[in-house]
C-alpha cells in the first residue's frame, strides 16, 4: 500500500474555490480501481490549509489516478490557487 500525503496553504480570497475543485477531485478519485482512501481535510487552526489524505493498493494504480482526465485537468487549476505545497509519499514500516 501507498500513502500519500498533501498540504496545501491555499491563498487568501481562494479557499471556496479551492473546496469546490477538490470536491471534483476526491469524487472521481473515491471511484477509481484500486483507491483505498481519497479524502480532503481542513486545518482546525487555519482554514487556508488543507490536506489530501489517499492511500493506494500500489504504485501502478497510482500511476493511472496520476494519469486520470480529472487528475491532469484539475491538479494545474487547483496549483493556481496555491501559495504553498508539500507532499510525502509513505509506505507502512510495521
Amino acid at each position: 500500500m501507498i500513502k500519500i500525503v498533501v498540504k496545501k496553504k491555499i491563498k487568501e480570497g481562494k479557499l471556496d474555490e479551492a473546496i469546490k475543485l477538490y470536491e471534483e477531485m476526491v469524487s472521481a478519485s473515491q471511484k477509481e480501481e484500486g483507491c483505498i482512501q481519497y479524502n480532503l481535510y481542513q486545518d482546525n487552526n487555519d482554514r487556508s490549509i488543507l490536506f489530501i489524505i489517499e492511500e493506494w493498493e500500489n504504485e501502478e494504480v497510482l500511476e493511472k489516478h496520476n494519469a486520470s482526465e480529472h487528475f491532469t485537468r484539475l491538479v494545474p487549476m487547483i496549483a493556481e490557487l496555491v501559495e504553498k505545497s508539500e507532499m510525502n509519499k509513505c509506505h507502512i514500516v510495521f
